[in-house]
């Protein structure tokens, strides 16, 4: 288990997305009214303002939309981490998500490359982060 800095701030609305990240599962809520898949995890839909949700698990799979590498870090207890890679993958399933790009193999990222979520394991919690899928 890897010790981290910076723990996700963890809300009734979160909450059930970083249960999911324990057991490995992508998750986001779904509006029981109109479908709409919500990212992120919010009280109303942002469609039809309607308050009742239910969580569905995706499949992991996306493609990279953009990315930055840092080779500063922005903050002190994240220099021994330069370079990483922060990076916007949309989904499959229709949803944008903000996550690191990890274990690259030297490999430049390039937009459109196809991704997979893998898991990163911290004290307290399971971060979701990608990696490309060999071609």
């Amino acid at each position: 288990m890897q010790k981290e800095y910076f723990a996700p701030g963890i809300s009734a609305d979160t909450g059930f997305f970083w249960e999911g990240t324990r057991e490995h599962k992508l998750t986001v809520q779904r509006c029981k009214k109109c479908g709409r898949l919500r990212w992120p995890a919010s009280y109303l839909c942002p469609d039809c303002l309607c308050s009742e949700t239910e969580t569905e698990e995706l499949s992991g799979e996306g493609v990279l939309y953009s990315y930055t590498t840092f080779h500063k870090s922005f903050h002190p207890s994240l220099s021994e981490k330069v370079p990483y890679i922060v990076c916007e993958v949309d989904l499959k399933e229709g949803v944008r998500v903000v996550s690191n790009l990890v274990d690259t193999d030297g490999r430049e990222p390039e937009c459109g490359a196809r991704l997979k979520v893998c898991w990163q394991d911290f004290e307290g919690y399971t971060k979701p982060v990608f990696k490309m899928e060999d071609i």
